[in-house]
Protein backbone atom coordinates (compact mmCIF):
# COMPACT_ATOMS: atom_id res chain seq x y z
CA UNK A 1 0.00 0.00 0.00
CA UNK A 2 1.51 3.56 -1.24
CA UNK A 3 2.22 6.13 1.53
CA UNK A 4 -0.94 7.96 -0.17
CA UNK A 5 -2.95 5.26 0.42
CA UNK A 6 -2.35 4.43 4.09
CA UNK A 7 -2.84 8.25 4.44
CA UNK A 8 -6.52 8.25 3.17
CA UNK A 9 -7.26 5.25 4.90
CA UNK A 10 -5.85 6.99 8.31
CA UNK A 11 -8.27 9.95 7.08
CA UNK A 12 -11.40 7.73 6.51
CA UNK A 13 -11.16 6.15 10.16
CA UNK A 14 -11.35 9.75 11.59
CA UNK A 15 -14.13 10.17 9.27
CA UNK A 16 -16.36 6.99 9.57
CA UNK A 17 -18.09 7.51 12.55
CA UNK A 18 -19.40 11.07 11.34
CA UNK A 19 -20.36 9.95 7.88
CA UNK A 20 -21.93 6.79 8.69
CA UNK A 21 -24.49 8.36 10.96
CA UNK A 22 -25.98 10.21 7.59
CA UNK A 23 -24.45 8.71 4.55
CA UNK A 24 -23.76 5.07 5.30
CA UNK A 25 -23.77 3.10 1.71
CA UNK A 26 -22.53 6.05 -0.31
CA UNK A 27 -19.02 6.74 -1.50
CA UNK A 28 -16.47 9.05 -0.09
CA UNK A 29 -13.40 10.07 -2.42
CA UNK A 30 -10.08 11.34 -0.32
CA UNK A 31 -7.55 13.39 -1.87
CA UNK A 32 -4.90 12.32 0.92
CA UNK A 33 -2.29 15.50 0.37
CA UNK A 34 -4.63 17.62 1.63
CA UNK A 35 -7.56 15.42 3.66
CA UNK A 36 -10.27 16.97 1.15
CA UNK A 37 -13.00 14.63 0.74
CA UNK A 38 -16.45 14.28 -1.79
CA UNK A 39 -19.17 12.32 -1.26
CA UNK A 40 -21.16 10.43 -3.83
CA UNK A 41 -24.11 8.08 -3.87
CA UNK A 42 -21.51 5.90 -6.06
CA UNK A 43 -17.86 5.66 -7.09
CA UNK A 44 -18.66 7.04 -10.48
CA UNK A 45 -20.96 10.27 -8.89
CA UNK A 46 -18.05 10.35 -6.35
CA UNK A 47 -15.05 10.35 -9.08
CA UNK A 48 -16.66 12.80 -10.63
CA UNK A 49 -17.59 15.26 -8.54
CA UNK A 50 -13.80 14.59 -7.17
CA UNK A 51 -11.91 15.29 -11.02
CA UNK A 52 -14.17 18.69 -10.77
CA UNK A 53 -12.50 19.65 -7.65
CA UNK A 54 -9.02 18.71 -7.79
CA UNK A 55 -8.16 17.77 -11.59
CA UNK A 56 -5.02 16.15 -11.83
CA UNK A 57 -4.93 14.26 -8.20
CA UNK A 58 -4.88 11.47 -7.23
CA UNK A 59 -7.79 10.04 -4.72
CA UNK A 60 -8.99 7.06 -2.94
CA UNK A 61 -12.45 5.56 -2.87
CA UNK A 62 -13.97 4.01 0.20
CA UNK A 63 -17.70 2.79 0.76
CA UNK A 64 -19.00 4.24 4.22
CA UNK A 65 -19.94 1.43 6.22
CA UNK A 66 -18.26 -0.83 4.07
CA UNK A 67 -15.09 -2.64 4.05
CA UNK A 68 -14.62 -2.87 0.02
CA UNK A 69 -16.15 -0.42 -2.46
CA UNK A 70 -16.72 -3.36 -4.61
CA UNK A 71 -17.43 -6.84 -4.80
CA UNK A 72 -16.04 -9.33 -6.82
CA UNK A 73 -17.57 -12.99 -7.47
CA UNK A 74 -16.91 -15.46 -9.94
CA UNK A 75 -18.49 -18.24 -11.01
CA UNK A 76 -16.63 -21.90 -11.67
Amino acid sequence: MSDDAKKSKNIYKRLKRTLEKKLKGQVVAIESKTGSFIVGKDELEAAIRAHELWPGKLFDFFKIGSAAVHKFRCKK
